[in-house]
This record gives C-alpha cells, sequence and structure tokens, in this order.
C-alpha cells in the first residue's frame, strides 16, 4: 500500500494559478475612504509594486521567479498521504487523503506565501517588514522568510495567542523577529483599544491596523507590510498547495477528489487546496468544495457578504467579502489562526458563486477528531487543523453509511506540537462549545452599516448551499 505520494524536485509547480481569471463573476473592487476603487498607486506605501501587480491581476497563470522557487524547494513539494489508518478506524469506503504542509520550517502552510513576499520586498530595497498574526503560524513564517533573504521582521501578535501560545513568538525570536503582542502601546491604534478595554484580548483586525500603523509611519520610507491571508496576491501564492496535490493524485489513478475539505480563517491555506480544483468544477467537474470554520467566528455561514474594512481602525481599504464586523472581536479560542473577521473576497465570490459549501464546527467535536486522528495516522494537527479532520470524519462516516466510495482530499495545513496547551485544556475537560449568539453578530455586522453596500453578483449556474453545523 502506498501511503506516501511524493514529486520530484523537476515536478514543482513552476507558476501560481489565479482564480480571478476563471470566475463567473468578477469580485467587486476594492473601495478608498472615498467610496472610490482602489487603485495600485494607492498601495504603494504598503506594498511593493511586483506585489500589487499581482494582486490586481487577471492573468490564469503567473510564473514564480528562479530565486523563488530555489527557496520553496528547501521543503518543497510537500508529500501527499493516505489515510489508511482514519479510514479503517471508520471502516469506511471512502479513500482519504490528505496534504502536508506541516513539513515545511516554521510547521504550517504559510511560508509558501511569506518567501515569495519577502523576496520581492528585498528585490525593491525595502529594509523590514512589519505584520500581524493570530495563532503565531504567519508571523513565525515571515520571521523565517525575512531570515532567509535578509530583511528586518516586527510582528504584532494577537495578545490571546501570544499569551496561550508563548513557543510562537520564541519561534520568531531564533529568526530575528520583533514580537508584540497587540494591542500595545507602540502604536495609536493599539493605545486607542488600551484606553478603551485594558484587558482587551485582541483580534487579527486591530493587530492588523498596528501592523499597517507601524508600517507606513517609518520616516525612513524603508518599511512595508505583508498580509498572510485575505488578499489576492496571497491566495495566488498558496495555490502551489492544490498545484502539487492535483498530480500526486494523478500518480496514483484518482481523476479528481469527490470532496476538497480544508479549515479556513482568512482563506489562505483553504484557497491554497482548493482554488485549483474551484477551476476544475467551474468547468465542469462534480466536486463538493468544503471550507470549515469554528462555530464561535463563522464568518462565511453567519456573516454577510459586504463592505468592510480588513483591520479594526480604518487602515486598510474596504474589501467586498463574508464578514462578521470590523470591530467584532472573538472569543479566546485555542484555534487562533481562525479568529480573523472577514473572508478573503475571492474565496467570498466563490462562496457566492455557489461554487463552496461552507461549514461550521464546534471546538469540542474538532478536538475529539484531531485526537482520533494523532491516535491513527500519527500526526498532532494544529487546532485550526483539527477542523477539517472533524469535517472529513463526518463525510467518511456518511460514506460508509451511504456505502460510496468516495474520494476526500484534505488540507493538514500545520502541526499542533506548539498547541499541546490547547491539548491539555481539552482533555483537562477546561474547553467548551461557544457558539456566537445572535445580538453579538449583530453588533458586529452594524460596524459596517455606514460603508457603500456589496451587491452579491452571481452567474446562477450553481445554487448556493447553506452552510450547516
Amino acid at each position: 500500500m502506498q501511503s506516501v505520494i511524493r514529486l520530484e524536485h523537476h515536478e514543482l509547480p513552476r507558476q501560481w494559478y489565479n482564480l480571478a481569471a476563471d470566475l463567473p463573476t468578477a469580485p467587486l473592487p476594492p473601495l478608498g475612504p472615498d467610496g472610490s476603487p482602489v487603485n495600485p498607486a494607492q498601495l504603494a506605501a504598503i506594498f511593493p509594486m511586483s506585489i500589487i501587480e499581482q494582486e490586481v491581476s487577471s492573468e490564469r497563470y503567473i510564473d514564480i521567479p528562479e530565486e523563488v522557487l530555489a527557496l520553496l524547494a528547501r521543503w518543497r513539494p510537500s508529500p501527499l498521504h493516505r489515510a489508511y489508518g482514519l479510514e479503517a478506524a471508520l471502516g469506511t469506503p471512502a479513500r482519504i487523503y490528505y496534504k502536508n504542509e506541516s513539513v515545511s520550517p516554521a510547521g504550517s502552510h504559510k511560508p509558501n506565501s511569506a518567501i515569495p513576499q519577502a523576496w520581492y520586498n528585498k528585490q525593491a530595497g525595502i529594509k523590514r517588514l512589519t505584520t500581524e498574526t493570530g495563532a503565531g503560524q504567519w508571523g513565525s513564517a515571515l520571521a523565517l522568510a525575512s531570515a532567509l533573504v535578509g530583511l528586518e521582521c516586527k510582528v504584532y501578535m494577537v495578545k490571546s495567542s501570544y499569551e496561550q501560545k508563548p513557543y510562537r513568538k520564541h519561534m520568531m525570536g531564533v529568526w530575528g523577529a520583533t514580537c508584540i503582542p497587540s494591542p500595545s502601546d507602540t502604536t495609536k491604534a493599539g493605545r486607542e483599544v488600551l484606553a478603551k478595554d485594558p484587558d482587551s484580548p485582541g483580534s487579527l483586525g486591530i493587530a492588523i491596523s498596528e501592523a499597517v500603523e507601524a508600517c507606513v509611519t517609518d520616516p525612513t520610507g524603508q518599511t512595508r507590510y505583508a498580509l498572510g491571508s485575505v488578499l489576492n496576491h496571497v491566495m495566488l501564492h498558496q495555490t502551489i498547495i492544490g498545484l502539487e496535490a492535483r498530480k500526486q493524485l494523478a500518480k496514483v489513478g484518482e481523476s479528481h477528489p469527490d470532496l476538497v475539505i480544508a479549515c479556513v480563517g482568512g482563506g489562505s491555506n483553504f484557497a491554497g487546496l482548493a482554488f485549483p480544483f474551484v477551476r476544475d468544477k467551474i468547468n465542469g467537474a462534480q466536486i463538493e468544495i468544503i471550507p470549515v470554520e469554528p462555530t464561535s467566528c463563522p464568518s462565511l455561514t453567519r456573516g454577510k457578504f459586504l463592505y468592510d474594512l480588513g483591520d479594526m481602525t480604518g487602515m486598510t481599504p474596504l474589501l467586498p467579502m463574508h464578514s462578521l464586523g470590523h470591530e467584532f472581536v472573538p472569543p479566546r479560542l485555542h484555534a487562533g489562526g481562525l479568529r480573523y473577521h472577514g473572508m478573503s473576497p475571492l474565496v467570498s465570490q466563490a462562496a457566492v458563486e455557489g461554487l463552496l459549501s461552507p461549514k461550521a464546527l464546534p471546538q469540542l467535536e474538532c478536538f475529539e477528531a484531531a485526537v482520533q486522528f494523532a491516535r491513527t495516522e500519527g500526526i498532532i494537527v494544529a487546532p485550526e487543523t483539527s477542523h477539517a479532520v472533524a469535517q472529513v470524519i463526518r463525510e467518511a462516516k456518511q460514506a460508509k453509511e451511504e456505502g460510496k466510495e468516495k474520494v476526500i482530499l484534505f488540507g493538514l495545513s500545520g502541526h499542533g506540537m506548539l498547541d499541546l496547551g490547547g491539548y491539555a485544556s481539552y482533555f483537562a475537560g477546561e474547553l467548551e462549545d461557544y457558539e456566537m449568539p445572535a445580538s453579538i453578530l449583530a453588533q458586529g455586522l452594524a460596524s459596517a452599516d455606514k460603508f457603500p453596500k456589496a451587491e452579491a453578483r452571481s452567474s446562477g449556474r450553481w445554487p448556493a448551499k447553506a452552510g450547516a453545523r
């Protein structure tokens, strides 16, 4: 039985895939403070022009620079595994495959975009990068990338995760980055939040505000901002995951999966695995594509599609996306990377089209699934990844009930070796499920009432499916 499917170095994809070229209905444009579409020049203060060109591109494929490929090749292509142990434990006729992104030096999929972003900034003569991070995976990935190309790096980490996951900040320190708990007193945005709530657990929206402010207020003009999710260029860089997975499935005679499943917060891991298969679905393949989020931060399944800020204080453009409202502050759940209030515009538009079937799952079911996966497959997954595992188990059990041989592909976005505190809390019975009250949702969404309205435009080719919890 071939349990690991590998690609040779020469089979590494040499181009990224851009879903914007194939969506039946083009996403709405980001808007500036005056309500007009943002033009590339307005983004130059935070991104190098090479990144801006990728952000606004409608080209289907974009070449990966040879220097970036050389850096990615330190761990890529990543392996595809057949989950024989989990299949046997579930007694399912489904064939379960997982794309293992935990093999990167930072332990997650995040370096797939951190490496090119750092490289493009270095080529543009930039000296330092600022960013935010939730669970710490993106922050550690950008710290790694900055060290490899020779940049300084400052990371604002959501305070609740900074406290829950101290080893992530230590990883950043080893790679030479500075990690600051957010909200902090180092920026105007952070001080304003602390003045209102000195015990604020923080949010990605707050941390983004701090990181962008630190970038644009640098008097030397040699600092730029790097983002780990949400924007189009990040989705683009991550598609190397799905492009590799396509080749690996073909090696074992699987024409395409019946289901593609990945956890989703801002969209990077999900898009990376799923977007190449979304294109296949657009072109007629019968594939169900499932982004899985927490019930405590359910932007796709309970949020609204609207124009909203990507951050807390208005440092970013207005984005057309599914959102819980930019002032939404999620609870201190252990899946810190799935705590963002909004969703990638490209993922959002794919959902509007009905190309996706979003689900939201409770925390305890996800940890239970992660434990079963560890005891059958051997890998301790990140709490974020556990959401994908839990949905896979649901689908595999359904396949057993129906007696159907389904091919399930899911994204193992990162390992949980630095998240063992969450597992300890689970075994101690200290975790509980949390479903966001309607009143909190309404309060969060009200923060976007003052912005221009976003009309959810769809081709109508794929009837949208409601998210099931």
